[in-house]
């Protein structure tokens, strides 16, 4: 005879060590997913598409809004954000109403358009690397079960009702390529299906309004996740997010600490403070790269399964963590570090080199570029307005041998280009590879990211 309860039967006496023990893991298995619910809320608490401050794309449920100039560095909302692309960003509620996306000819320029379901994996496959035609594309919830209109050309299947969007274009660092874009971005578009009529519904994205940014509350991320309210806000993901096969006892022993809670405050305050002592002892670790994915060669590390977590609990919590919102492996390869060569912390009391050899620029069919974070993940803000080198800048110099070397420091090189200096704050900060539409060398590890060196 085999039991159908996959916890406790319901009123068991439970030990204040197994409410701890099964507690500290709910907090990290659901901690990214609490925080979409959260990121929900505080982005798209807007009446119409708009920038937070002037500086982060917001918009109501079903919509986007899209930059017309690289993000700010200002902003706190999403950290490790790039400044080689016009950002979107939205938020949709897939079972409710399904969004289109609307998708122009972006001709050579690259594009991806990312959509991730509410666990962070992504599900839509939009975007220059897929060979993607112009037109409208549908992304729908696991229960939506409408007819789509004609005009249509594609549609994509959320395994969850929440999903969030993120369009993003490529954009050369010159006032040539802003100009070249201008017209273009008004065509990028994500609305409501009951919106759809089969014609472009273009948008000036350069005169959205602008609305009032809350308080980041420090130099890092907004604490977009509350170890206070995280064990009442556990019940909505459980209601909400499918579990996966072989999820299902596990749902039940999260359920079990919840009704237990209920009628207990002993335990509820156990909770608390379990929620409190993991984020504090396991959480915060977490924005150290070397937990972020395995190592990818000289110190740097690289996600195998961004986007795509299954039940890797650990690194889905890592990246919602320390990088939320990665697009897919074969759409971006992402590679980070926090120490030189010899295995020491990257440090703005020093300098430090990271050159490619000739040949050796990471292998892709989009773009790259080499991007410095300080401790918290956010840019450091310097004179020159300078955050990352790449593919965007036309104007690095190579070497005569065709290898590229990048300065890093706090006081700029005294003899090397100053087209290759990247600005460093005077503390600790960390450094991060960005391959967009990825050859097989990056894919299969073969190719191996640049040697920091220390001067």
């Amino acid at each position: 005879m085999t039991s159908e309860i996959a916890g406790p039967v319901p009123g068991s006496r439970l030990p204040n060590s197994y409410i701890e023990t099964v507690a500290r893991f709910a907090y990290v298995w659901g901690w990214p997913m609490v925080s979409m619910i959260n990121r929900r809320t505080g982005l798209t608490s807007v009446p119409e598409p708009g920038l937070r401050g002037g500086i982060l794309p917001n918009a109501p449920v079903g919509r986007v809004c899209m930059m017309t100039d690289y993000i700010a560095p200002s902003q706190r909302f999403v950290a490790c954000t790039n400044q080689d692309v016009l950002y979107g960003f939205g938020f949709g509620s897939l079972d409710e109403q399904p969004a289109v996306f609307q998708i122009p000819d972006f001709g050579d320029r690259f594009w991806v358009a990312a959509a991730w379901d509410h666990r962070t994996d992504s599900f839509a496959r939009l975007g220059k690397q897929y060979g993607t035609e112009p037109g409208f594309y549908t992304v729908v919830g696991p229960n939506w079960k409408g007819t789509l209109p004609q005009g249509i050309t594609g549609s994509f299947r959320s395994p969850t009702a929440m999903a969030a969007f993120c369009p993003r274009v490529f954009l050369e660092d010159t006032p040539e390529d802003r100009a070249a874009v201008a017209e273009l971005i008004k065509q990028v578009n994500i609305y409501p299906l009951d919106e759809f009529d089969g014609n472009i519904h273009s948008y000036d994205w350069a005169a959205v309004p602008s609305f009032p940014t809350p308080d980041a509350g420090g130099s890092g991320e907004i604490h977009w996740v509350n170890p206070d309210t995280f064990f009442d806000q556990l019940s909505e993901v459980l209601d909400t997010v499918p579990p996966l096969p072989g999820e299902e006892a596990l749902y039940q022993q999260f359920r079990t600490l919840l009704a237990a809670a209920e009628g207990s405050d002993s335990v509820k305050k156990t909770l608390t403070d379990v929620a409190r002592a993991t984020e504090d002892e396991l959480i915060s670790t977490l924005l150290r790269w070397e937990f972020n994915g395995p190592p990818a060669g000289n110190n740097w590390y690289s996600p195998l399964n961004n986007s795509a977590f299954g039940t890797d609990y650990l690194t889905r919590t890592a990246i919602a963590r320390s990088n939320m919102f990665e697009n897919a492996p074969q759409e971006t390869k992402y590679l980070f570090t926090d120490t030189d060569i010899d295995g020491t912390q990257l440090d703005g009391t020093h300098a430090y080199t990271v050159t490619f050899a000739a040949g050796a620029l990471p292998p892709v069919n989009g773009f790259f570029s080499l991007t410095l974070y300080n401790k918290h993940h956010f840019y450091f803000e310097n004179d020159l307005g300078r955050y990352s080198l790449g593919t965007k800048n036309p104007g690095l110099h190579y070497g005569d041998d065709g290898s590229l070397t990048i300065y890093v420091s706090n006081t700029p090189p005294t003899q090397e280009p100053r087209s290759n200096w990247l600005p460093a704050p005077p503390d600790e900060f960390s450094l991060y590879i960005r391959a967009y539409w990825p050859q097989q060398a990056i894919l299969d590890r073969t190719w191996q990211p640049p040697i920091i060196h220390r001067a």
